[in-house]
């Protein structure tokens, strides 16, 4: 039995008991910080995986809870003040890709190789649910929809790119843009919310 379908196993079974869950999750996460307590955090070289050749800056900030997964492949670089928050969905970052300054990703995300984003770029499969006006915000809990990234992928300065969306290959995204919607393989997007401008 591999380590992937234990932690699914952990999963179903917490599923099933959600005092348990809740105990569970105390004890892993800081409640009002939401993020992994101090002690969890001593643990993370021991539950995240990072290639040959890797570097995560010291100023980055890790919400990289142990169940959920974190892969940050060879000679990939996350850059200083970006987070990277798995909380709610695994983050897999290819070889050779570069995680630029003050950037957020926020699972699930899966990120391919040879991808460069730039500074200040959000990518978030995460969304607060808010159709119930009688309640506020944030106790309605939230959605994920995964965002794929694939390989030799440029996202220029401040971009978002929102839950769902699909980035093919050898693409562009312009400095600025909002990301709502698939880009497909070996196109420039711009704009808000961002269109194909033209075909690379």
């Amino acid at each position: 039995m591999t380590l992937s379908i234990d932690k699914e196993t952990v999963r179903t079974r917490l599923k099933s008991s959600p005092a348990l869950k809740r105990l569970l999750d105390f004890i892993i996460m800081n409640q009002v910080q939401t993020r992994p307590r101090w002690y969890v955090r001593l643990f993370a070289p021991l539950y995240q995986h990072r290639g040959l050749g890797s570097v995560i800056h010291s100023s980055v900030r890790m919400d990289t809870p142990p169940y959920r997964r974190f892969s940050l492949g060879r000679r990939s670089v996350v850059e200083s003040f970006a987070c990277i928050n798995n909380a709610v969905g695994d983050v897999i970052i290819g070889d050779h890709t570069r995680i630029g300054l003050h950037s957020t990703v926020i699972g699930p995300v899966t990120i391919g190789n040879h991808v460069n984003l730039a500074q200040g770029i959000t990518v978030t499969a995460l969304n607060h649910n808010f159709s119930d006006p009688s309640l506020p915000i944030d106790v309605q809990g939230i959605s994920t929809k995964p965002v794929v990234i694939e390989d030799d992928v440029w996202i220029g300065a401040n971009a978002v790119i929102l839950p769902g969306v699909h980035i093919g290959r050898h693409s562009v995204v312009a400095a600025g843009a909002v990301v709502t919607s698939d880009v497909p393989s070996g196109s420039l997007v711009a704009g808000v919310p961002a269109t194909v401008k033209k075909r690379i």
